[in-house]
């Protein structure tokens, strides 16, 4: 097998996974279901992941760019933020790295611990940041930024880890945009 070949192989068990792992959390995934998914071997998977634990950290692996949400005046923060997170839930679903943390929380310490850390330096923190050079005094920075933050936690636990519908995306983002805006506002 080539490299390129491998490389492509490798990105397809990660796909399947984060999908299994995002729809059904980690206990009630198994490295030869996510195999047969993909159309490999097991083998393969121990081979580039080290088995069930080691493709699971894969599958966690979370990058999204949130940066572009505080780029702009605070009036607007609110559509920003919203349209970043519909798009993120409507985009790819079933396959969003956050939506498999949040799923695999309850089972693994390890993946509460990864959200946590992920929610705290790619939300909370740029988000009280942003809030704060925008003019707010610090403390009340970090009280508005924790408030969006449980917020939107909250609604995507709701909607998407109990599985109750996410509706229309131009619904959800315009009622996510107006309370958003309502909570960096005060």
């Amino acid at each position: 097998m080539t490299l390129r070949n491998a490389a492509a192989t490798r990105q397809r068990i990660l796909e399947h996974a984060r999908h299994q792992f995002a729809q059904h959390g980690y206990a009630a995934i198994t490295v030869k279901g996510v195999a047969d998914a993909a159309g490999v071997s097991p083998n393969l998977i121990t081979r580039y992941f080290g088995g069930k634990d080691g493709l699971f950290l894969a599958a966690t692996q979370v990058e999204i760019p949130v940066s572009d949400s505080f780029d702009g005046d605070r009036s607007r923060l609110g559509s920003r933020l919203a349209a970043s997170i519909v798009q993120r839930w409507f985009e790819a679903p079933g396959k969003d790295p956050l939506l498999v943390l949040q799923r695999a929380s309850g089972e693994r310490p390890e993946a509460a611990e990864a959200l946590a850390t992920f929610l705290d330096s790619n939300s909370l923190e740029p988000l009280h940041r942003y809030l704060r050079d925008s003019g707010l005094d610090d403390a009340e920075a970090r009280s508005r930024a924790a408030a969006i933050d449980a917020f939107v936690l909250g609604v995507s636990t709701r909607r998407r880890l109990l599985r109750s519908e996410l509706g229309d995306p131009a619904d959800l983002q315009a009622w996510l945009s107006t309370t958003i805006q309502r909570l960096a506002d005060g």
